[in-house]
């Protein structure tokens, strides 16, 4: 891609550089892809939360100053440099085709990131607006298309770092902000070191990009706390594992219903010989019964019968089918002495994998869609169960990737929270750990313990700081049992909503605004 600076996108004109020889014009794109791929490898199940920032001060290095068109291009690089690896599990049991084609599709929101950074990259204090401008894509990849895809926010990589105290100050997109805008202000304040600081200013607005970010979130951290405030709760995370692994699990539905309910009458042994507390409440993963209790007598009676012997309320993962209409995929809070009290239907089904938009067309590229022979709807209510006094809201396995999911149910009341998850699809992948990491996000977001009851693993139980205090290991069946602290107060994230990443978008339009005159004012000169 060429570096020529086309005078109708900068606000002022500049002599157009000889082309370099060689291969040099190589450069740029190139390094558009490795910070991509720093990006991908800053993610779980890697602890290098750090290598985001080199690859937002390398990605700032291949913009800053680039026409529009080519901020778009090489954006595109970066994007597919992070989300390919990042994704590859979404082709695990279903082809590359899949696989790719969501990879091609989320690199454009990256794409038109870059097109942004182009932009606003001549601004005073460019960083922050640049920094903006990335929150503006992940708001925008969180929403669109289908409901949106936010895997892959920078905040979801940050769990392990010291940036994550800011999570309770204004949630994943005031994290991400802080990583960009250091990685950014980072290029920024080499560049400026470079030049020997012959302006002040600039160097100093450069050194505060590089800063603030990080004094915030250490400033942060008396809003991270595990303290308990409502008291604790015991409880257990099952964990009863699938039969093989891969999409035919689903065929072996009855397997799974029976691990889980083995598992539980396990623990309701192990009380009974003192080697395992009594658990206050009970959690099994989605999916853990496939077949409807409420059609299917014998799958009521094994539920009802393991729920009895370890007599403690049970919130039980089944997919419901109704004589007509769609699927539910619902969690029913299963009392041990008056059976199914509650249900909580998921709210946020996931496209091409609970149902098929477009079948017609899809199954053009991919007879698999047709394993999904009937589609999932979505529920309307916000799922948060008492069970044994204790208010647990619920976010199923995709929904924890959704601010707003996870959000309704510590406004409605939560004092803990539980993401039930079935990843038995996408094998030994790194998917578990990339989602294990949303719930530790969450934790320090919202200051709740995050129990994560998953069929195949890995489960884990969670403090309100981030931190994993037990967890189990992939495909091996498992219980955990856990004393967690139960707390009722809100942090500045869960009180403000979208209204951080409301006011960050706002940045980043405000500086495209800006870029915008200045380039039209700009092109009048040239010509009046």
């Amino acid at each position: 891609m060429s570096t020529t600076i086309a005078p109708a996108d900068v606000p002022e004109s500049a002599p157009a550089p000889a082309r370099a020889p060689g291969l040099r014009w190589l450069l740029r794109p190139a390094a558009a892809a490795l910070s991509g791929l720093l990006l991908f490898l800053s993610f779980p199940p890697r602890p290098l939360w750090w290598l985001a920032l080199p690859a937002f001060a390398l990605l700032g290095w291949t913009l800053s100053g680039r026409r529009l068109r080519a901020g778009f291009g090489l954006g595109y690089l970066a994007g597919l440099g992070f989300l390919l690896p990042l994704l590859v599990w979404t082709g695990e049991e279903v082809g590359p085709v899949p696989w790719l084609a969501l990879a091609a599709v989320e690199a454009l929101f990256v794409a038109a990131v870059g097109l942004g950074v182009a932009a606003v990259s001549r601004l005073p204090a460019w960083p922050v607006f640049v920094a903006a401008v990335w929150v503006l894509g992940e708001a925008a990849r969180a929403r669109v298309p289908f409901g949106g895809f936010p895997w892959g926010k920078i905040a979801f990589g940050q769990a392990d770092g010291v940036f994550l105290p800011l999570a309770a100050v204004g949630g994943t997109p005031v994290v991400g902000f802080a990583v960009a805008l250091c990685g950014f202000g980072l290029f920024e304040l080499v560049r400026q070191v470079r030049r020997r600081g012959r302006a002040r200013g600039p160097l100093l607005a450069a050194g505060l990009s590089v800063l603030v970010p990080v004094a915030g979130a250490l400033s942060a951290l008396p809003l991270v706390s595990d303290a308990a405030q409502d008291g604790t709760a015991t409880v257990a995370a099952v964990q009863g594992n699938v039969p093989r692994l891969g999409l035919d699990f689903n065929s072996q539905r009855r397997a799974v219903l029976d691990n889980h309910a083995n598992r539980t009458k396990e623990l309701a042994a192990d009380v009974k010989a003192g080697r395992a507390p009594q658990p206050d409440f009970v959690l099994w993963p989605e999916n853990s019964s496939d077949i409807d209790p409420y059609a299917n007598p014998d799958a009521y009676e094994v539920i009802d019968e393991a729920v009895r012997e370890v007599n403690a309320p049970t919130v039980i993962g089944a997919v419901i089918a109704p004589e007509t209409g769609k699927l539910r995929n619902t969690l029913i809070q299963w009392d041990p002495r008056r059976g199914p009290v509650a249900e909580y239907d998921k709210r946020h089904v996931q496209p091409f994998g609970e149902y098929i938009p477009m079948r017609s067309f899809v199954r053009i590229f991919n007879s698999d869609v047709d394993r999904v022979r009937r589609d999932f709807g979505p529920g309307h209510e916000v799922g948060v169960f008492d069970l044994a006094g204790t208010k647990v809201g619920l976010a199923t396995c995709y929904e924890a990737a959704f601010d707003w999911a996870v959000r309704d149910t510590v406004t409605h009341g939560a004092q803990l929270i539980t993401v039930p998850s079935n990843n038995a699809t996408f094998g030994r992948s790194e998917m578990t750990y990339q989602q294990l990491a949303m719930s530790r996000v969450r934790a320090v977001e919202h200051s709740r313990s995050v129990v994560v009851p998953v069929t195949s693993g890995v489960s884990a139980v969670i403090r309100p700081d981030g931190e994993i205090v037990a967890e189990t290991r992939l495909f091996t069946p498992d219980v955990l049992v856990e004393k967690v602290p139960l707390r009722s107060s809100l942090t500045p994230a869960t009180r403000m909503g979208t209204l951080p990443e409301a006011l960050l978008v706002a940045v980043a339009v405000a500086g495209l605004g800006w870029a915008a005159a200045r380039s039209v004012r700009a092109r009048r000169a040239r010509t009046a």
